[in-house]
Protein backbone atom coordinates (compact mmCIF):
# COMPACT_ATOMS: atom_id res chain seq x y z
CA UNK A 1 0.00 0.00 0.00
CA UNK A 2 1.31 3.62 -0.58
CA UNK A 3 1.61 5.86 2.54
CA UNK A 4 1.78 9.67 2.28
CA UNK A 5 3.51 11.26 5.30
CA UNK A 6 3.24 14.61 6.09
CA UNK A 7 5.47 16.93 7.84
CA UNK A 8 3.86 19.74 10.21
CA UNK A 9 0.30 19.94 9.16
CA UNK A 10 -0.53 23.54 10.84
CA UNK A 11 -4.23 23.28 10.22
CA UNK A 12 -4.18 22.97 6.24
CA UNK A 13 -5.62 20.06 5.90
CA UNK A 14 -7.60 21.22 2.34
CA UNK A 15 -4.12 22.02 1.24
CA UNK A 16 -2.90 18.47 2.01
CA UNK A 17 -5.50 16.14 0.82
CA UNK A 18 -5.52 18.81 -2.66
CA UNK A 19 -1.25 17.90 -2.98
CA UNK A 20 -2.24 13.58 -2.26
CA UNK A 21 -5.26 14.78 -5.00
CA UNK A 22 -2.88 16.02 -7.71
CA UNK A 23 -0.50 14.13 -7.25
CA UNK A 24 -3.08 10.89 -7.79
CA UNK A 25 -4.03 12.17 -10.87
CA UNK A 26 -0.87 12.94 -12.28
CA UNK A 27 1.69 9.88 -11.56
CA UNK A 28 -1.73 7.43 -11.59
CA UNK A 29 -1.32 6.32 -8.10
CA UNK A 30 -3.69 5.64 -5.19
CA UNK A 31 -2.68 6.74 -1.65
CA UNK A 32 -4.39 4.15 1.02
CA UNK A 33 -3.10 5.92 3.66
CA UNK A 34 -1.92 9.50 5.17
CA UNK A 35 0.39 9.90 7.97
CA UNK A 36 0.46 13.13 9.92
CA UNK A 37 3.65 13.95 12.18
CA UNK A 38 1.97 16.62 14.40
CA UNK A 39 1.15 20.12 15.25
CA UNK A 40 -2.04 19.05 13.10
CA UNK A 41 -4.25 22.07 14.96
CA UNK A 42 -7.72 20.13 15.32
CA UNK A 43 -9.00 23.17 16.01
CA UNK A 44 -13.04 23.08 16.53
CA UNK A 45 -14.08 26.69 16.82
CA UNK A 46 -12.52 29.73 18.33
CA UNK A 47 -12.67 28.48 21.99
CA UNK A 48 -10.37 25.68 21.13
CA UNK A 49 -7.96 28.03 19.63
CA UNK A 50 -6.99 29.67 23.23
CA UNK A 51 -6.24 26.43 24.26
CA UNK A 52 -3.35 26.79 21.46
CA UNK A 53 -0.21 27.50 22.12
CA UNK A 54 0.68 29.97 19.33
CA UNK A 55 0.75 33.93 19.75
CA UNK A 56 -2.58 35.33 19.27
CA UNK A 57 -1.45 36.88 15.76
CA UNK A 58 -0.95 33.49 14.47
CA UNK A 59 -4.23 31.91 15.78
CA UNK A 60 -6.55 30.96 12.71
CA UNK A 61 -9.27 28.88 11.90
CA UNK A 62 -7.69 26.80 9.19
CA UNK A 63 -9.68 23.95 7.74
CA UNK A 64 -10.10 21.67 10.45
CA UNK A 65 -13.38 22.42 11.33
CA UNK A 66 -14.95 21.96 8.26
CA UNK A 67 -13.77 17.98 8.85
CA UNK A 68 -15.15 18.08 12.46
CA UNK A 69 -18.55 19.44 11.46
CA UNK A 70 -18.87 17.16 8.57
CA UNK A 71 -19.33 19.71 5.77
CA UNK A 72 -16.29 17.50 4.24
CA UNK A 73 -14.78 14.18 4.95
CA UNK A 74 -11.59 12.99 4.66
CA UNK A 75 -10.43 11.57 1.48
CA UNK A 76 -8.17 9.20 2.13
CA UNK A 77 -8.25 7.37 6.19
CA UNK A 78 -5.43 9.77 8.34
CA UNK A 79 -3.42 9.41 11.41
CA UNK A 80 -1.62 12.19 13.34
CA UNK A 81 0.15 12.70 16.75
CA UNK A 82 0.42 15.33 18.27
CA UNK A 83 3.07 18.21 18.10
CA UNK A 84 3.27 21.58 20.42
CA UNK A 85 0.88 23.79 18.76
CA UNK A 86 -2.40 21.48 19.26
CA UNK A 87 -6.21 22.64 20.48
CA UNK A 88 -4.78 20.52 23.23
CA UNK A 89 -8.30 20.55 25.07
CA UNK A 90 -9.65 18.20 22.24
CA UNK A 91 -6.45 15.51 22.23
CA UNK A 92 -6.70 15.41 26.03
CA UNK A 93 -9.99 14.38 26.21
CA UNK A 94 -9.15 11.56 23.36
CA UNK A 95 -5.23 10.32 25.51
CA UNK A 96 -6.37 7.04 24.43
CA UNK A 97 -6.33 7.34 20.88
CA UNK A 98 -9.62 8.48 18.90
CA UNK A 99 -11.62 9.80 15.93
CA UNK A 100 -11.12 13.96 16.24
CA UNK A 101 -13.45 13.72 12.91
CA UNK A 102 -14.70 11.00 10.18
CA UNK A 103 -11.98 9.18 9.10
CA UNK A 104 -9.16 11.08 10.96
CA UNK A 105 -7.75 9.32 13.79
CA UNK A 106 -5.54 10.57 16.49
CA UNK A 107 -3.09 8.46 18.41
CA UNK A 108 -3.16 9.69 21.71
CA UNK A 109 -0.11 10.54 24.09
CA UNK A 110 1.08 7.11 22.83
CA UNK A 111 -0.33 4.13 20.74
CA UNK A 112 0.25 1.53 18.45
CA UNK A 113 -2.46 0.44 15.53
CA UNK A 114 -2.43 -1.66 13.19
CA UNK A 115 -3.96 -0.81 9.04
CA UNK A 116 -3.55 -3.85 6.80
CA UNK A 117 -1.43 -5.75 9.46
CA UNK A 118 1.05 -3.10 9.52
CA UNK A 119 1.66 -1.92 12.63
CA UNK A 120 2.02 1.64 12.88
CA UNK A 121 3.35 3.16 16.67
CA UNK A 122 3.00 6.92 18.16
CA UNK A 123 4.12 9.06 20.84
CA UNK A 124 2.59 12.64 21.07
CA UNK A 125 4.34 16.05 21.99
CA UNK A 126 7.70 17.20 22.53
CA UNK A 127 10.83 16.61 25.49
CA UNK A 128 11.23 18.77 27.79
CA UNK A 129 13.28 17.53 30.88
CA UNK A 130 11.52 19.68 33.25
CA UNK A 131 7.86 18.04 32.75
CA UNK A 132 9.26 14.68 31.87
CA UNK A 133 8.60 12.95 35.09
CA UNK A 134 5.75 14.18 35.77
CA UNK A 135 2.14 12.88 35.12
CA UNK A 136 -0.67 14.10 33.07
CA UNK A 137 -2.06 17.09 35.03
CA UNK A 138 -3.06 19.34 33.22
CA UNK A 139 -6.62 20.13 33.02
CA UNK A 140 -8.27 23.34 30.93
CA UNK A 141 -8.61 26.28 31.31
CA UNK A 142 -5.15 26.05 31.34
CA UNK A 143 -2.88 28.91 32.50
CA UNK A 144 0.10 30.08 30.73
CA UNK A 145 2.40 27.58 31.83
CA UNK A 146 0.20 24.22 31.89
CA UNK A 147 -0.64 25.99 28.27
CA UNK A 148 2.93 24.72 27.18
CA UNK A 149 3.61 21.51 29.53
CA UNK A 150 0.27 19.65 28.59
CA UNK A 151 2.03 19.14 25.32
CA UNK A 152 5.00 18.07 26.92
CA UNK A 153 5.95 13.73 26.47
CA UNK A 154 5.77 11.83 29.87
CA UNK A 155 7.88 9.03 31.34
CA UNK A 156 5.06 7.09 31.56
CA UNK A 157 3.96 7.09 28.74
CA UNK A 158 7.79 6.27 27.33
CA UNK A 159 7.74 3.44 29.87
CA UNK A 160 4.61 1.95 28.23
CA UNK A 161 5.84 2.25 24.77
CA UNK A 162 9.26 0.10 25.49
CA UNK A 163 7.17 -2.45 27.28
CA UNK A 164 6.52 -3.28 23.46
CA UNK A 165 8.19 -7.02 22.54
CA UNK A 166 6.94 -7.60 18.74
CA UNK A 167 8.52 -5.52 16.00
CA UNK A 168 6.97 -2.21 14.93
CA UNK A 169 6.92 -1.12 11.27
CA UNK A 170 6.29 2.35 11.62
CA UNK A 171 6.78 4.74 14.25
CA UNK A 172 6.14 8.61 14.53
CA UNK A 173 7.52 11.59 16.88
CA UNK A 174 6.91 14.99 16.19
CA UNK A 175 10.74 16.24 17.76
CA UNK A 176 13.63 13.73 16.02
CA UNK A 177 15.22 11.46 18.15
CA UNK A 178 18.68 12.79 19.78
CA UNK A 179 21.42 12.07 17.32
CA UNK A 180 19.60 10.88 14.22
CA UNK A 181 21.55 13.63 12.58
CA UNK A 182 24.82 11.95 12.72
CA UNK A 183 23.13 9.01 10.25
CA UNK A 184 22.36 11.94 7.64
CA UNK A 185 23.75 14.55 5.67
CA UNK A 186 24.46 16.63 8.83
CA UNK A 187 26.65 19.28 6.11
CA UNK A 188 23.06 19.73 4.16
CA UNK A 189 20.89 19.99 7.10
CA UNK A 190 23.29 22.61 8.43
CA UNK A 191 22.93 24.44 5.04
CA UNK A 192 19.01 24.53 5.41
CA UNK A 193 19.18 25.08 8.95
CA UNK A 194 21.92 27.89 10.12
CA UNK A 195 20.81 28.51 13.39
CA UNK A 196 20.87 24.76 14.50
CA UNK A 197 24.30 24.34 14.15
CA UNK A 198 24.70 25.32 18.17
CA UNK A 199 22.78 22.65 19.11
CA UNK A 200 24.50 19.60 16.38
CA UNK A 201 27.58 20.81 17.42
CA UNK A 202 26.83 19.91 21.31
CA UNK A 203 24.70 17.49 21.20
CA UNK A 204 21.34 18.54 22.58
CA UNK A 205 19.64 18.66 19.24
CA UNK A 206 16.84 16.39 19.03
CA UNK A 207 14.72 14.41 22.25
CA UNK A 208 16.84 11.60 24.55
CA UNK A 209 13.16 9.89 25.14
CA UNK A 210 12.85 9.42 21.58
CA UNK A 211 16.66 8.57 20.87
CA UNK A 212 16.03 5.32 23.83
CA UNK A 213 12.66 4.49 21.99
CA UNK A 214 14.73 3.95 18.58
CA UNK A 215 17.09 2.15 20.25
CA UNK A 216 14.90 -0.46 21.83
CA UNK A 217 11.87 -0.65 19.02
CA UNK A 218 14.20 -0.28 15.77
CA UNK A 219 11.16 0.01 13.70
CA UNK A 220 11.60 -0.05 10.23
CA UNK A 221 10.62 3.06 9.33
CA UNK A 222 9.92 6.37 12.05
CA UNK A 223 8.64 9.54 11.02
CA UNK A 224 9.21 13.21 12.60
CA UNK A 225 8.63 17.01 11.91
CA UNK A 226 9.04 19.88 14.16
CA UNK A 227 12.46 21.18 12.66
CA UNK A 228 10.70 22.53 9.35
CA UNK A 229 13.30 20.91 7.35
CA UNK A 230 13.74 17.77 5.12
CA UNK A 231 16.04 15.32 6.39
CA UNK A 232 16.55 11.73 5.91
CA UNK A 233 18.96 9.25 7.59
CA UNK A 234 19.82 5.72 8.06
CA UNK A 235 20.52 4.06 11.16
CA UNK A 236 21.45 0.24 11.48
CA UNK A 237 21.28 -0.26 14.96
CA UNK A 238 23.63 -2.99 16.59
CA UNK A 239 22.78 -6.87 16.48
CA UNK A 240 20.89 -8.51 19.52
CA UNK A 241 20.33 -11.81 20.60
CA UNK A 242 22.49 -13.39 17.25
CA UNK A 243 19.97 -12.09 14.90
CA UNK A 244 20.67 -9.87 11.94
CA UNK A 245 20.94 -6.43 12.82
CA UNK A 246 18.49 -4.28 12.26
CA UNK A 247 18.00 -1.13 9.89
CA UNK A 248 15.73 2.21 10.69
CA UNK A 249 15.07 4.60 8.03
CA UNK A 250 14.37 7.73 9.00
CA UNK A 251 12.37 10.68 7.55
CA UNK A 252 11.26 14.33 8.61
CA UNK A 253 9.60 16.51 6.65
CA UNK A 254 8.95 20.06 6.42
CA UNK A 255 5.50 22.36 6.76
CA UNK A 256 3.04 22.23 4.28
CA UNK A 257 3.40 25.65 2.43
CA UNK A 258 4.37 26.93 -1.26
CA UNK A 259 8.21 25.15 -2.53
CA UNK A 260 8.18 23.13 0.84
CA UNK A 261 9.11 19.23 0.96
CA UNK A 262 5.75 18.57 3.28
CA UNK A 263 5.04 15.48 1.55
CA UNK A 264 6.30 12.16 0.86
CA UNK A 265 5.08 8.64 -0.63
CA UNK A 266 6.24 5.44 1.26
CA UNK A 267 5.03 2.26 -0.78
CA UNK A 268 4.97 -0.33 2.38
CA UNK A 269 3.85 -4.07 1.75
CA UNK A 270 1.08 -4.98 3.25
CA UNK A 271 0.05 -8.29 4.95
CA UNK A 272 -2.28 -10.26 2.44
CA UNK A 273 -5.24 -10.97 4.75
CA UNK A 274 -4.99 -8.63 6.64
CA UNK A 275 -7.93 -6.83 7.98
CA UNK A 276 -8.88 -3.70 5.48
CA UNK A 277 -9.88 -1.64 8.23
CA UNK A 278 -7.84 0.26 11.55
CA UNK A 279 -7.36 -1.86 14.07
CA UNK A 280 -6.67 -1.71 17.70
CA UNK A 281 -3.44 -3.42 18.74
CA UNK A 282 -3.52 -6.36 21.32
CA UNK A 283 -0.33 -6.23 22.71
CA UNK A 284 -0.67 -2.16 22.90
CA UNK A 285 -4.14 -2.68 24.47
CA UNK A 286 -2.61 -5.31 27.52
CA UNK A 287 0.10 -2.84 28.06
CA UNK A 288 -2.13 0.10 28.76
CA UNK A 289 -4.11 -3.00 30.95
CA UNK A 290 -0.71 -3.67 33.02
CA UNK A 291 0.14 -0.21 33.61
CA UNK A 292 -2.90 1.48 34.44
CA UNK A 293 -2.53 1.77 38.11
CA UNK A 294 0.73 3.01 37.60
CA UNK A 295 0.41 6.75 37.87
CA UNK A 296 -2.11 9.25 38.54
CA UNK A 297 -2.89 12.37 36.93
CA UNK A 298 -0.31 14.63 39.39
CA UNK A 299 2.17 17.20 39.14
CA UNK A 300 4.40 14.92 41.29
CA UNK A 301 7.64 13.30 39.81
CA UNK A 302 7.42 9.79 39.51
CA UNK A 303 9.93 7.08 38.75
CA UNK A 304 9.00 4.06 36.44
CA UNK A 305 9.41 1.18 38.11
CA UNK A 306 12.92 -0.81 37.65
CA UNK A 307 14.46 -4.45 38.83
CA UNK A 308 16.61 -2.71 41.59
CA UNK A 309 14.97 -4.92 44.55
CA UNK A 310 12.63 -2.10 44.95
CA UNK A 311 9.75 -2.58 42.89
CA UNK A 312 7.28 -6.03 43.47
CA UNK A 313 6.78 -5.73 38.97
CA UNK A 314 8.86 -4.05 36.84
CA UNK A 315 7.95 -5.87 33.54
CA UNK A 316 4.80 -5.13 32.16
CA UNK A 317 5.06 -6.75 28.64
CA UNK A 318 1.92 -8.15 27.14
CA UNK A 319 1.87 -12.24 27.88
CA UNK A 320 0.06 -14.37 24.99
CA UNK A 321 -2.95 -14.51 27.94
CA UNK A 322 -3.44 -11.00 28.69
CA UNK A 323 -3.65 -10.36 24.62
CA UNK A 324 -6.14 -12.99 24.42
CA UNK A 325 -7.90 -11.23 27.38
CA UNK A 326 -7.74 -7.84 25.50
CA UNK A 327 -9.10 -9.68 21.89
CA UNK A 328 -12.05 -11.41 24.71
CA UNK A 329 -13.14 -8.09 25.76
CA UNK A 330 -13.43 -6.82 22.81
CA UNK A 331 -15.38 -9.64 21.39
CA UNK A 332 -12.79 -11.05 19.16
CA UNK A 333 -13.40 -7.59 17.24
CA UNK A 334 -10.52 -5.69 17.03
CA UNK A 335 -12.10 -3.27 14.23
CA UNK A 336 -11.83 0.34 15.86
CA UNK A 337 -15.30 1.61 16.19
CA UNK A 338 -16.60 4.44 13.93
CA UNK A 339 -17.75 5.91 17.15
CA UNK A 340 -16.93 9.72 16.44
CA UNK A 341 -19.50 12.32 17.38
CA UNK A 342 -19.24 15.55 18.15
CA UNK A 343 -18.87 17.35 21.80
CA UNK A 344 -18.83 20.65 21.20
CA UNK A 345 -20.07 22.79 18.47
CA UNK A 346 -18.25 23.63 15.46
CA UNK A 347 -17.13 27.36 13.92
CA UNK A 348 -19.83 28.65 11.70
CA UNK A 349 -17.88 31.37 9.67
CA UNK A 350 -21.70 33.24 9.51
CA UNK A 351 -22.07 33.14 13.29
CA UNK A 352 -18.31 33.77 14.47
CA UNK A 353 -17.88 34.19 18.03
CA UNK A 354 -14.52 35.64 18.77
CA UNK A 355 -15.02 35.66 22.57
CA UNK A 356 -15.75 31.93 22.69
CA UNK A 357 -14.32 30.65 26.04
CA UNK A 358 -12.56 27.15 25.95
CA UNK A 359 -15.00 24.31 26.37
CA UNK A 360 -13.56 20.60 28.16
CA UNK A 361 -15.76 17.39 28.58
CA UNK A 362 -14.93 14.07 28.47
CA UNK A 363 -15.45 12.32 25.45
CA UNK A 364 -17.91 9.47 25.08
CA UNK A 365 -14.90 7.21 22.93
CA UNK A 366 -12.79 7.28 25.44
CA UNK A 367 -15.67 6.67 28.25
CA UNK A 368 -16.55 3.31 25.78
CA UNK A 369 -12.99 2.16 25.36
CA UNK A 370 -12.37 2.28 29.15
CA UNK A 371 -15.70 0.80 30.38
CA UNK A 372 -14.67 -1.77 27.68
CA UNK A 373 -11.11 -2.65 28.49
CA UNK A 374 -11.33 -1.54 32.30
CA UNK A 375 -9.20 1.45 32.15
CA UNK A 376 -8.92 4.37 33.87
CA UNK A 377 -10.24 7.95 32.12
CA UNK A 378 -6.99 9.74 33.36
CA UNK A 379 -8.12 12.92 31.71
CA UNK A 380 -11.44 13.03 33.77
CA UNK A 381 -9.73 11.95 36.66
CA UNK A 382 -7.54 15.30 36.43
CA UNK A 383 -10.55 17.39 35.65
CA UNK A 384 -11.95 15.46 39.55
CA UNK A 385 -9.61 15.69 41.63
CA UNK A 386 -6.16 16.64 40.60
CA UNK A 387 -5.97 19.30 43.38
CA UNK A 388 -7.06 16.62 45.86
CA UNK A 389 -4.36 14.19 44.42
CA UNK A 390 -1.75 16.85 44.67
CA UNK A 391 -2.17 17.47 48.63
CA UNK A 392 -2.55 13.99 49.03
CA UNK A 393 0.85 12.79 47.38
CA UNK A 394 3.27 16.12 48.37
CA UNK A 395 4.27 17.72 50.97
CA UNK A 396 3.81 21.60 51.20
CA UNK A 397 7.44 21.70 49.87
CA UNK A 398 7.05 19.65 46.72
CA UNK A 399 3.25 21.88 46.51
CA UNK A 400 5.17 25.21 46.05
CA UNK A 401 7.48 23.61 43.95
CA UNK A 402 5.23 21.88 41.45
CA UNK A 403 3.49 25.32 41.33
CA UNK A 404 6.63 27.38 39.77
CA UNK A 405 5.97 28.39 36.15
CA UNK A 406 9.11 26.31 34.86
CA UNK A 407 8.45 22.84 37.17
CA UNK A 408 11.42 21.93 39.05
CA UNK A 409 14.60 21.82 36.56
CA UNK A 410 16.93 20.90 39.88
CA UNK A 411 15.73 17.16 40.10
CA UNK A 412 18.46 14.94 38.66
CA UNK A 413 17.06 13.73 34.67
CA UNK A 414 17.53 10.45 33.94
CA UNK A 415 19.39 11.50 30.91
CA UNK A 416 23.32 12.45 32.19
CA UNK A 417 24.05 14.67 29.29
CA UNK A 418 20.57 15.76 29.34
CA UNK A 419 20.54 19.85 28.50
CA UNK A 420 17.02 19.96 27.22
CA UNK A 421 16.23 23.15 29.59
CA UNK A 422 18.72 25.18 27.68
CA UNK A 423 18.07 26.55 24.48
CA UNK A 424 19.41 28.81 21.84
CA UNK A 425 16.00 29.30 20.13
CA UNK A 426 14.07 32.09 20.24
CA UNK A 427 10.76 30.75 22.67
CA UNK A 428 12.91 29.24 25.03
CA UNK A 429 9.95 26.43 26.01
CA UNK A 430 10.84 25.36 21.88
CA UNK A 431 13.58 23.60 20.12
CA UNK A 432 13.43 26.48 17.51
CA UNK A 433 11.55 29.39 16.17
CA UNK A 434 8.32 28.13 16.91
CA UNK A 435 6.58 31.18 17.33
CA UNK A 436 7.95 32.74 13.75
CA UNK A 437 6.31 30.09 11.84
CA UNK A 438 7.40 31.60 8.44
CA UNK A 439 11.20 31.77 8.76
CA UNK A 440 13.42 32.42 5.69
CA UNK A 441 17.20 31.04 6.77
CA UNK A 442 20.23 32.95 6.14
CA UNK A 443 21.16 33.19 2.49
CA UNK A 444 18.57 31.04 0.92
CA UNK A 445 15.53 32.14 -0.56
CA UNK A 446 11.93 30.33 -2.05
CA UNK A 447 12.55 30.34 -5.31
CA UNK A 448 16.02 29.16 -4.89
CA UNK A 449 15.76 26.53 -2.81
CA UNK A 450 13.53 24.42 -4.32
CA UNK A 451 14.22 20.81 -4.35
CA UNK A 452 17.50 21.03 -2.29
CA UNK A 453 16.46 19.28 1.28
CA UNK A 454 18.55 16.63 2.51
CA UNK A 455 17.86 13.13 0.81
CA UNK A 456 17.90 9.63 1.70
CA UNK A 457 21.05 8.31 1.88
CA UNK A 458 21.66 5.37 -0.85
CA UNK A 459 22.63 1.48 1.07
CA UNK A 460 22.83 0.87 4.85
CA UNK A 461 26.34 1.83 5.36
CA UNK A 462 26.36 5.20 4.58
CA UNK A 463 27.84 8.06 7.09
CA UNK A 464 26.66 11.19 8.19
CA UNK A 465 27.62 13.29 5.10
CA UNK A 466 27.01 10.56 2.15
CA UNK A 467 23.71 11.66 0.84
CA UNK A 468 24.08 11.76 -2.65
CA UNK A 469 22.15 15.45 -3.89
CA UNK A 470 18.70 15.47 -5.19
CA UNK A 471 19.98 15.82 -8.95
CA UNK A 472 20.77 11.25 -8.24
CA UNK A 473 18.23 11.32 -5.51
CA UNK A 474 18.07 7.19 -4.82
CA UNK A 475 15.58 5.18 -2.92
CA UNK A 476 15.14 3.19 0.05
CA UNK A 477 13.86 -0.03 -0.01
CA UNK A 478 11.78 -1.51 3.25
CA UNK A 479 12.53 -5.01 4.33
CA UNK A 480 9.92 -7.16 3.57
CA UNK A 481 6.51 -7.46 5.78
CA UNK A 482 7.44 -9.79 8.73
CA UNK A 483 5.46 -13.14 9.24
CA UNK A 484 2.78 -12.47 12.36
CA UNK A 485 4.14 -14.13 15.08
CA UNK A 486 2.83 -17.56 16.03
CA UNK A 487 1.59 -16.07 19.78
CA UNK A 488 0.01 -12.87 18.55
CA UNK A 489 -3.51 -12.37 19.54
CA UNK A 490 -6.03 -13.41 16.45
CA UNK A 491 -7.87 -10.60 14.45
CA UNK A 492 -11.29 -10.55 12.63
CA UNK A 493 -13.22 -7.78 10.43
CA UNK A 494 -16.00 -6.41 11.55
CA UNK A 495 -18.69 -6.40 9.61
CA UNK A 496 -21.22 -3.92 11.07
CA UNK A 497 -18.57 -1.18 10.90
CA UNK A 498 -17.81 0.31 7.62
CA UNK A 499 -15.22 2.09 7.03
CA UNK A 500 -14.22 4.03 3.92
CA UNK A 501 -14.18 1.29 0.76
CA UNK A 502 -10.12 -0.50 0.95
CA UNK A 503 -7.99 0.75 -2.64
CA UNK A 504 -6.97 -2.11 -4.19
CA UNK A 505 -3.48 -3.95 -3.12
CA UNK A 506 -0.52 -2.50 -4.23
CA UNK A 507 2.64 -4.24 -4.83
CA UNK A 508 4.52 -5.90 -1.77
CA UNK A 509 7.51 -4.08 -2.14
CA UNK A 510 8.41 -0.99 -0.12
CA UNK A 511 10.01 2.17 -1.30
CA UNK A 512 10.61 5.72 -0.52
CA UNK A 513 9.54 8.28 -3.40
CA UNK A 514 11.94 10.77 -3.75
CA UNK A 515 10.59 13.38 -6.51
CA UNK A 516 11.24 11.16 -9.65
CA UNK A 517 9.42 9.43 -11.79
CA UNK A 518 11.67 6.86 -13.41
CA UNK A 519 11.67 3.50 -13.22
CA UNK A 520 14.31 1.72 -11.35
CA UNK A 521 14.46 -1.68 -11.00
CA UNK A 522 11.21 -2.22 -12.36
CA UNK A 523 9.11 -0.27 -9.59
CA UNK A 524 7.67 3.41 -10.50
CA UNK A 525 8.48 5.78 -8.31
CA UNK A 526 5.86 8.29 -7.56
CA UNK A 527 6.79 12.38 -8.11
CA UNK A 528 5.60 14.25 -4.82
CA UNK A 529 4.20 17.94 -6.32
CA UNK A 530 5.36 21.13 -4.89
CA UNK A 531 3.38 23.93 -4.83
CA UNK A 532 4.64 26.92 -7.41
CA UNK A 533 3.74 30.79 -7.37
CA UNK A 534 4.53 33.19 -9.31
CA UNK A 535 4.43 35.58 -5.69
CA UNK A 536 8.16 33.77 -5.26
CA UNK A 537 10.10 36.17 -7.61
CA UNK A 538 12.04 38.50 -6.07
CA UNK A 539 12.17 37.34 -2.86
CA UNK A 540 15.07 39.22 -0.82
CA UNK A 541 17.81 37.14 0.52
CA UNK A 542 18.91 37.53 4.09
CA UNK A 543 22.23 37.41 5.04
CA UNK A 544 22.21 37.83 8.78
CA UNK A 545 22.44 34.69 11.30
CA UNK A 546 19.00 34.97 12.32
CA UNK A 547 16.14 33.61 10.21
CA UNK A 548 13.74 36.24 8.40
CA UNK A 549 10.14 36.11 9.48
CA UNK A 550 7.37 36.95 6.87
CA UNK A 551 4.13 36.17 7.46
CA UNK A 552 1.57 33.79 6.03
CA UNK A 553 0.71 34.38 2.78
CA UNK A 554 -2.52 32.25 2.04
CA UNK A 555 -3.11 33.32 -1.76
CA UNK A 556 0.15 31.23 -2.18
CA UNK A 557 -1.61 28.01 -1.68
CA UNK A 558 -2.75 28.08 -5.09
CA UNK A 559 -1.68 24.83 -6.91
CA UNK A 560 -0.57 24.37 -10.57
CA UNK A 561 1.48 22.03 -12.61
CA UNK A 562 4.88 21.57 -11.24
CA UNK A 563 7.32 22.56 -13.71
CA UNK A 564 10.42 21.85 -11.99
CA UNK A 565 13.18 19.22 -13.29
CA UNK A 566 14.32 17.07 -10.84
CA UNK A 567 16.11 14.65 -12.64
Amino acid sequence: MKIAVEGCCHGELDKIYESISYLENKEGVKVDLLLCCGDFQAVRNEGDMKCMAVPPKYRSMQTFYKYYSGEKKAPVLTIFIGGNHEASNYLQELHYGGWVAPNIYYMGYAGVVRFRGVRIGGLSGIFKSHDYKKGHFEFPPYNQDTLRSVYHIRNIDVFKLKQIKMPLDVFMTHDWPRGIYHYGNTNQLLHKKKFLRQEVESGILGSPAAAELLEHLQPSYWFSAHLHVKFAAVMQHQAKNNASPKVTKFLSLDKCLPHRDFLQIVEVADRPGSSQNLEYDPEWLAILKATDNLQKPLCNFWNPPQDNGLHTRWDFSASQEAMMEVVSDLSGDLCIPENFCLTVPAYDPNRPQPNAHPTYCTNPQTTELCATLGLTDKYALAGQGAQNYRVEGATEEEEDEDNQSTGSTDEPSEYPTDTSVLSSSYNPDEITIEDEWEEEEEGVGCAEEKGTDAVVPEGQDSDRDSSPSRETASRLVLPPPRAPPETEAPRRSSLSLLLPPPSSSLSTSASLSQGSSEEEGGLTLARVPKRTSGETQGLPIHSGGTPQIKRRNQNIYTAVEDEESEG
